[in-house]
């Protein structure tokens, strides 16, 4: 049996993670932490935690063997590293960091304990999307990339920090984990990083300078990003956010791969995964319909299965680091009026 805690358990763990966990009959849900009394006692009562506390140091004493780290993002290395030096695999809610050093710190972390960091980009675990890879393989040397996403997600932003699909749910975001600069609140750390994991998950591409502008919110945070890019490869790449979907309508992501000898288009919102070569040859892998609507239970599952030394890892932390690297140029190239930000490298990719 693999017993997990849960550190901070919010909105979306409570909506997400722990139902998944719960649904898992090789688990055992030992311990939860999150502050406010009143919503730590719903929250244990309802899934039958046998520990709960406000402090997350006192699980530091529990016998567990994985944690989900789904605080705001601010305190996530500090107590992801707490969590693998104690020995345990770790789920880190993304950004996994706002620090590029602290997120190349987690990845060392991590292979010292000889644990999994495992960072919950959901998209991940969806059928067919990593054949993408397969196909960027058959593309040659990667000359240039656009990553765009956006999303519905204006509310969260500069709203009650929730969406009207969300209103049922006991548990509500918290505004201030979105919208808070200091703490890495606005699009780039909150939505963006979505489809940088995937551009990192399926190329080995990292960034090497960024020059960025942004329309922010009066608090300062970014509401709709534009960036270019350099990649250490010499590649040129485009990247765009924005939280202006209509409410009631899904995700834009958009990423596309120029090589040498041909592209490969992945978008989620029409499910199309298509490489296209020379003479006007098209390949197009087929996705089941719906396949790949955004949901987050493939991080969770992984977290338990790699514990239990079945499963793969497709969200692992270098993954999370180069987006963080590339997030934290972003958000100050952005903050600086465009000045180009040079991207010091602390880990290997």
């Amino acid at each position: 049996m693999i017993k997990v805690a849960i550190i901070g358990a919010g909105h979306f763990a409570y909506r997400v993670h722990i139902p998944v966990l719960a649904a898992r009959h090789e688990v055992i849900l030992d311990s939860v932490c999150r502050q406010g009394a009143e919503e730590l006692a719903l929250i244990k009562n309802e899934f039958g935690f046998a520990f709960a506390t406000e402090s997350w140091q006192e699980i530091l004493d529990r016998d567990i063997d994985i944690a989900v780290i789904a605080t705001p993002h601010h305190l996530h290395f500090e107590q992801a590293k707490a969590f693998l030096e104690k020995g345990c695999h770790v789920l880190v809610e993304k950004p996994m960091c706002l620090d590029p050093r602290e997120a190349w710190a987690l990845v060392e972390a991590s292979k010292r304990a000889r644990r999994e960091l495992v960072v919950s980009y959901g998209w991940h675990y969806k059928p067919q999307l990593g054949k993408a890879r397969q196909l960027i393989e058959r593309i040659g040397a990667i000359e240039h990339v656009v990553c765009h996403m956006a999303s519905f997600t204006r509310s969260v932003f500069v709203g009650d920090g929730g969406v009207p699909k969300w209103k049922q749910t006991k548990i509500q975001p918290e505004a201030d984990t979105w919208q808070n600069a200091s703490h890495g609140g606005g699009f780039a750390f909150g939505q963006l990083s979505h489809a940088l994991g995937i551009l990192f998950w399926v190329s080995d591409l990292r960034v090497a300078s960024v020059r960025a502008m942004a329309v922010h919110a009066t608090s300062g945070i970014d509401l709709h990003d534009a960036a270019v890019t350099r990649f250490t490869n010499g590649a040129t790449g485009v990247l765009s956010g924005s939280c202006g979907v209509p409410p009631g309508h899904g995700f834009d992501v958009d990423i596309r791969f120029y090589g040498e000898h041909g592209s490969v288009l992945i978008d989620i919102e029409t499910e199309r995964l298509v490489l296209k070569l020379p003479g006007g040859v098209s390949e197009v892998i087929e996705v089941p319909p719906g396949a790949w609507q955004y949901s987050c239970e493939g991080p969770a599952n992984a977290l338990v299965d790699l514990a239990l030394g079945t499963g793969s890892n497709h969200s692992r932390g270098d993954i999370g680091a180069r987006s963080v690297e590339t997030l934290a140029a972003l958000v100050g190239s952005a903050q600086a009026g465009g000045q180009e930000f040079l991207i010091e490298h602390f880990g290997d990719a």
